[in-house]
């Protein structure tokens, strides 16, 4: 193999690619990045066999040809490299890239290229159109609510379901629930559902980033994997089997008590209820106080800790409902309120003991369910 690209190109391509690579897998190759020609372009490759990114940049090929090389060093090398040509060429014998940029020369170990696991590609038409821009929103809400704890696998992914000109996706950790409908560009003709690793969603979210023509979503004949297709890139990601709960009765409907605050206040006001909450199982209390004639309703915001002191933050509030105190893991309302866009948020509880419903005011796309924490008494 032979080929020249620009830097600037190959390390925005390695940094696609890059964190696909399994740098503490036991099989030495998932650490590695493939580099291969492909019809006069250079497709790097990477894959922890979970989520697996293809991603081709422009290049000038003189020999065709493939080798891996590790993901750590050859990232590290070329992001060094001066804004300039970058030209490699992949020495059999020995297994070596040797690489040449500006007034630089490195050479890197490298291991065969047969060695490297397939990462699959779209065949055919066909396949799932998706807005990049609405893609990367849904994801941003709902993913970060899916359990990083493997026990129990079904809930590190987030269910993803098509029916007709709508797509909802849904992730639970079993504290807390997220769910965000979208319409579709184009109707889907039998409803489906697929589990996705959340890892692989949000880094389909980093990588969309710049992606303005619209992504679509194949899932495999064998229903073991999803294919997103971006501009110049192509990642795959494992499905996971099962049966992912059913989240709609997880969202409370007798709901008797209505707050309106400020975003951005309550947003501050826990995070600096935070400070005090680490010290006590992150565990914050909003106080409820609906209005009256002559002044207007409080939701006021506080945290105790017996090593280190107290906060209270009171805001204005517009509440319907009786008063009431429900305590919430702070982190959980932080995660929320860090991606809600709307200037106001709602809060809709039945008591202190049921879970409370936060939303986007005037946008009924979004819900967000939390579990309430109990106090020790």
């Amino acid at each position: 193999m032979k080929v020249s690209c620009l830097q600037e190109n190959l390390n925005k391509g390695l940094s696609i690619v890059g964190r696909a690579a399994s740098p503490r897998s036991t099989l030495p190759i998932l650490s590695h990045v493939l580099l291969e020609t492909d019809r006069g372009r250079l497709r790097l490759s990477a894959t922890n066999l979970e989520i697996g990114v293809n991603c081709w940049i422009g290049a000038r090929v003189e020999e065709e040809g493939a080798i891996a090389i590790p993901a750590r060093t050859l990232i590290d090398l070329v992001s060094a490299f001066p804004p300039d040509q970058v030209d490699m060429e992949a020495v059999v014998r020995t297994m070596t890239l040797n690489l040449h940029c500006g007034r630089s020369e490195a050479n890197i170990k490298g291991m065969d290229a047969v060695e490297f696991p397939p990462v699959p590609v779209p065949e055919g038409e066909g396949g799932i159109t998706l807005n990049p821009d609405l893609l990367r929103t849904a994801i941003a809400q709902v993913a970060f609510a899916a359990a990083t704890d493997e026990a129990r696998p079904i809930l590190t992914g987030v269910l993803v379901r098509f029916e007709g000109s709508k797509m909802t996706m849904a992730a639970a950790d079993g504290y807390r629930l997220s769910v965000r409908t979208a319409v579709l560009p184009d109707p889907v003709y039998e409803p489906f559902s697929v589990i996705v690793p959340a890892r692989a969603l949000q880094e389909l979210g980093r990588i969309s980033g710049d992606e303005k023509e619209a992504i679509t979503a194949t899932v495999t004949p064998d229903h073991n994997r999803i294919l997103f297709e971006l501009t110049d890139i192509v990642l795959a990601s494992q499905l996971i089997p099962g049966n992912f709960p059913d989240y709609e009765q997880i969202i409370p409907k007798d709901l008797g008590i209505h707050v309106v605050v400020n975003t951005s206040d309550l947003s501050k006001a826990c995070r600096t209820a935070q400070i005090f909450a680490r010290e006590g199982s992150n565990i914050i209390q909003l106080h409820v106080h609906p209005g009256t004639e002559l002044e207007p309703g409080r939701l006021v915001v506080s945290a105790t800790s017996a090593e280190t002191g107290d906060d209270v933050s009171a805001l204005d509030a517009s509440i319907e409902g009786e008063p009431v105190d429900i305590a919430f893991n702070v982190r959980y309302l932080i995660d929320v309120l860090s991606i809600i866009e709307t200037p106001q948020v709602v809060l809709d509880v039945a008591s202190a003991s049921r879970p409370g419903v936060f939303r986007p005011l005037g946008n009924n796309e979004f819900i967000y369910v939390v579990m309430p924490m109990h106090l020790g008494r």
